[in-house]
């Protein structure tokens, strides 16, 4: 015991001396309230900088998987069998969101966590080496566009849905935010006012954005986004005019099966391994074994290749929904209960935009506008049957019900279901298209921290 408090004497002059002769040190403010110019000196500071935006836009609770998940949720009628334990999802499943459902709010801090990296990067743009600034100003500004698109069609009115210049959409913030006070509470902008920065943030994107890039984004990526963001405002020729860019630079091109335009799935009591993007991913989130998981797997996933396994595709869906001689039939595993392939590697990349979506979106935006001269000059039966050959279809006709249909085959399980569903005013069983059930909620948490924000209605 006398060793044991000599000790302890002896330790606490060292902290006092510590103390003493580091005051200065210790009046350095805290790290939370770090100044963004004393963040950010250095053209590598904001590019590494630019590199944290991506990975907070890319976490598994926003482009890395949940939100496209929950909106799976959402629209599913008879698809999915849920047997898991997140009572947050199965909320999604019954559509019934609470507006303290913590999966929810991690997807608005997540989606703002990546708009305030992008905004410090814009910030300190004068930093930036000038051979470096227009591509790094680019990529910005889709992640902070892609953002804002992806929050607003969540958590306000679809586009359709009324009138969107007096709709309530989410608060747009364009300058970093370093510590939050009353002083800068914002409130919510129109759902027609986020659109419209939206718009302008991939636009300039798409400007400044080089064509090749590595995985990160493009001047197609902007463009691609741009097309998924007018289809939903119902503006056909902005959205044909897009994808027509996207397709038009050759710089992609489908993959020879379905299933190999997702990452591969590890064999059997082989660990999964990282996938790199295929010759179809326009944008994909990556992932590591470093740097996380794919959030897609979480739930999707089995519980031998990394999932929970508590979302079970039905059979029976699989069989009234795809023809026998469909090759996307073949995009399921039976481990015990049968899952999709899409999202058999924990490890995988995310695919966030497919070239296939353009092909459909260009289609689909030439039979609505019956152009005498197509968009691309190509005819919408040529960018169908180029998306049904690769699963080994025929293609007899084009109408837009042709269309939407083979949106749903392609695209099952990847999150545009309820945003089909809203823009095209389909009905979810007797569930209307544009019932305040299908809208996520502010989070009450946000609510109770910001006084200037006002809550869903029926909330």
């Amino acid at each position: 015991m006398k060793k044991t408090y000599i000790t302890n004497i002896i330790f606490a002059c060292m902290f006092l001396m510590a103390l003493l002769s580091c005051k200065k040190a210790l009046e350095i403010n805290p790290v939370d309230t770090i100044e963004q110019k004393n963040a950010l000196l250095t053209s590598k500071d904001v590019e590494g900088a630019l590199t944290g935006a991506y990975s907070d836009l890319g976490s598994r609770n926003f482009f890395g998987g949940r939100p496209f998940l929950i909106t799976d949720f959402l629209a599913n009628t008879d698809a999915i069998e849920w047997f898991g334990t997140y009572e947050e999802l199965t909320q999604a499943i019954n559509k019934s969101l609470l507006k303290t459902n913590v999966f929810v709010d991690n997807v608005w801090a997540a989606g703002y966590a990546s708009i305030n990296d992008a905004n410090n990067v814009i910030a300190a743009l004068d930093k930036v080496e000038p051979t470096k600034k227009s591509r790094v100003e680019g990529e910005a500004k889709f992640i902070r566009g892609a953002a804002y698109f992806e929050l607003v069609r969540l958590f306000g009115k679809a586009y359709n849905d009324g009138t969107p210049s007096t709709n309530l959409g989410i608060p747009i913030v364009l300058t970093p935010t370093n510590l939050i006070s009353e002083a800068n509470y914002v409130s919510r902008a129109t759902v027609a006012a986020v659109y419209n920065q939206a718009i302008a943030d991939l636009t300039d994107a798409e400007a400044k954005l080089p064509a090749v890039n590595g995985f990160f984004a493009t001047k197609s990526a902007a463009a691609a986004m741009l097309a998924r963001l007018y289809l939903q405002m119902g503006n056909y020729s902005a959205a044909g005019a897009a994808a027509n860019r996207v397709i038009s630079s050759g710089n992609y091109q489908l993959t020879n099966t379905y299933l190999s335009a997702f990452p591969k799935m590890p064999e059997s009591g082989r660990p999964a391994k990282p996938g790199d993007n295929t010759t179809e991913d326009v944008f994909a989130m990556q992932v590591t074994t470093l740097t996380g998981f794919n959030g897609f797997n979480e739930f999707y996933g089995s519980s031998t290749f990394g999932g929970r396994g508590d979302a079970v595709i039905s059979q029976d869906w699989i069989d009234e929904t795809y023809a026998a001689n469909d090759d996307r039939i073949n995009a399921f595993y039976d481990d015990d209960d049968i899952f999709t392939s899409k999202f058999g590697n924990q490890f995988g990349n995310v695919p966030v935009i497919r070239l296939s979506e353009m092909y459909l979106i260009r289609a689909e935006c030439n039979v609505r506008l019956a152009p005498s001269a197509p968009i691309g000059g190509i005819a919408p039966i040529q960018d169908l049957a180029t998306v049904r050959s690769r699963a080994g279809l025929t293609t007899n006709s084009a109408t837009l019900t042709d269309i939407l249909n083979e949106r749903k085959l392609e695209f099952a399980f990847e999150g545009f279901s309820l945003h089909d569903a809203k823009r095209t005013q389909t009905n979810i069983v007797n569930i209307p298209w544009n019932s305040t059930r299908l809208i996520f909620p502010i989070p009450q948490r946000e609510i109770d921290a910001n006084s200037k924000l006002v809550q869903n209605p029926g909330y």
